[in-house]
C-alpha cells in the first residue's frame, strides 16, 4: 500500500499508471465517487505489492520502524541503500517491508448504530468486538434494544459481539437520573443485572460494553462499585467487561462528561477501556479537528500514567464535520462521513490542506449563498498518525465510532500496519 497525495494536473489515470496499478483499484480502494474530479491535497490509498514511506520531520529509523511494529534491524536490511542508519533525513524513500505491512496483533472494537448488512460485511473481518449501540437502561433497569443485529454476520467472520449497555433516553440523551436509578438504587440494579444475564444467557454475546456518559460527580464511587459487581458477575459466566470514558487529561478534571469516570478504578477493574477520543470538533462547538492529534495524545499521556495500557482502546472518529463561518454560539455544523467530505472538496473546487499539529486534513469552501464553510474530516495520513500512537504508547488497540458508512481507506491503513486479534 502507497499514499499519494494528490497535485495540480493529476488524474486517476496518470496516478495508477505511474504505479503500474490498474485504475480500477484505485477507484475501489479510495471509494471515489467521481474519479474525473480529484482535490490538490487529496491522499490516496494505492495498492501495492510494497509500501515506500517519505521521512519525514524528526523522523528516525528507529521510530520508524517502533510505528510500524516491526524490528529496527529488520528495517535496516530491507532498505542497504541507507549508508549510515543513525542519519536519516526528511524527503529520503524507504522501504517497509512485507512483514512490516501486518505488524502486532491489536484488539479493534467497532460501534454501530444503523447500518446496511453489506457494510458490516465489509467491516467484520478488520474487527475483534462489535458494540451494537445499544441497549438502554429506565429508571427500573429494563433494557430496550436500540439496534438489532443479525449474529449471523458477525459470527461468520469470528467476530465477538458486545452487549453495549447505556443510560440513553428514547430521545437519544444521556440521562444523568438513569445513570443514578441503576448505581444507586439496589432493588433497580439488581433489575439491571438480571436483564444483563437473561439477554447473554439467549447466546451470542461475548461480553459487555458500558457506555455511562454525563453520570453526576456524586455518583462516581458508586459507578465503581457497581462496575466491581457487574464484573465479578461477568467473569463468573464467562464474559468480558468494557467501558467507555470521557477523554480526561487530568483526574480532577471537571464537567459532567469527566468527573465520575474514574480512570484508575475502571482501569483496574474491567478488562478493556474506550477512551473517547474524539469529539474536540463536534456539532455545536467551532470549526476544527475531530480528534487532533496533539489533544489525544494528551488523553494517553494521562491515560497510560493511571491504568494498564494493555487494556486501552483508543477512540477512532469515522466522520467528519462541515462548519458555517463565522462559528455562532448556537449552530449546528452538519456531520458527513469522510467519503463525502472528500468528494465535497471535488465538487466545489477546493484544495485540501493539512494541519500538522492536529494531523487531520481540512478545507474551505463558499457556498451558492456566499457563506463560507470549513470543513474537517479523516483521510489515510491521519488515521496513520492514529494508528502510530497504539504502538508508541503500547495500547491495546482502538476503538471506532462509527462503522455505520463503510470508509475502505481506514481498514487498509489498519491492515498495512497491524493484525486484528480474533478472540472466537
Amino acid at each position: 500500500m502507497e499514499l499519494y497525495i494528490v497535485k495540480s494536473g493529476d488524474t486517476v489515470y496518470q496516478i495508477a499508471h505511474r504505479y503500474s496499478t490498474p485504475v480500477n483499484d484505485i477507484i475501489f480502494a479510495n471509494q471515489l465517487q467521481n474519479p474525473n474530479v480529484l482535490s490538490v491535497g487529496q491522499a490516496l490509498i494505492i495498492p501495492t505489492d510494497e509500501t515506500r514511506l517519505t521521512v519525514g520531520r524528526g523522523d528516525t529509523l528507529y521510530s520508524i520502524a517502533r510505528r510500524h511494529g516491526i524490528t529496527l534491524q529488520r528495517l535496516i536490511a530491507a532498505n542497504p541503500q541507507i549508508a549510515n542508519p543513525n542519519r536519516v533525513y526528511p524527503g529520503q524513500t524507504i522501504l517497509i517491508p512485507a512483514d512490516g505491512r501486518h505488524g502486532r496483533e491489536i484488539v479493534v472494537n467497532g460501534y454501530v448504530t444503523d447500518a446496511e448488512d453489506g457494510t458490516l460485511n465489509a467491516a467484520l473481518p478488520y474487527l475483534t468486538f462489535l458494540s451494537p449501540f445499544s441497549y438502554r437502561s429506565d429508571l427500573s433497569g429494563n433494557l430496550t434494544p436500540t439496534f438489532h443485529l443479525n449474529t449471523a454476520l458477525s459470527g461468520g467472520h469470528r467476530t465477538a459481539n458486545l452487549l453495549t449497555l447505556t443510560n440513553l433516553l428514547e430521545t437519544g440523551r444521556f440521562s444523568s437520573q438513569i445513570a443514578h436509578a441503576v448505581l444507586t438504587d439496589q432493588a433497580v440494579q439488581d433489575a439491571f443485572l438480571q436483564n444483563v444475564e437473561t439477554l447473554l444467557g439467549q447466546g451470542g454475546w461475548y461480553g459487555v460494553n458500558v457506555d455511562f456518559e454525563y453520570v453526576y460527580q456524586f455518583d462516581r464511587e458508586s459507578y465503581n462499585q457497581f462496575l466491581r459487581r457487574l464484573t465479578q458477575r461477568m467473569h463468573q459466566l464467562g464474559h468480558i467487561v468494557v467501558t467507555a470514558l470521557a477523554p480526561k487529561l487530568s483526574d480532577s478534571q471537571q464537567g459532567l462528561l469527566y468527573s465520575a469516570h474514574d480512570y484508575p478504578s475502571h482501569g483496574q477493574t474491567v478488562d478493556y477501556v474506550v477512551l473517547m477520543t474524539y469529539e474536540w470538533g463536534y456539532t455545536y462547538g467551532p470549526a476544527m479537528a475531530v480528534a487532533p492529534l496533539n489533544m489525544v495524545r494528551r488523553v494517553l499521556d494521562y491515560a497510560v500514567q493511571v491504568m494498564p495500557p494493555e487494556k486501552i482502546l483508543m477512540g477512532v472518529p469515522n466522520y467528519g464535520y462541515d462548519w458555517t463561518l463565522p462559528f455562532t454560539q448556537g449552530t449546528a455544523a452538519r456531520s458527513l462521513t469522510n467519503i463525502d467530505a472528500a468528494a465535497l472538496a471535488g465538487q466545489v473546487g477546493a484544495s485540501i490542506q493539512y494541519d500538522q499539529a492536529a494531523q487531520s486534513p481540512f478545507f474551505r469552501y463558499y457556498d451558492r449563498d456566499g457563506r463560507q464553510h470549513e470543513v474537517w474530516f479523516e483521510d489515510a495520513r491521519s488515521l496513520r498518525a492514529k494508528y502510530a500512537l497504539v504502538n508508541e504508547y503500547g495500547l491495546a488497540g482502538v476503538s471506532f465510532w462509527n462503522l455505520n458508512k463503510l470508509f475502505r481507506t481506514n481498514f487498509l491503513v489498519l491492515e498495512s500496519m497491524f493484525r486484528v486479534e480474533k478472540v472466537l
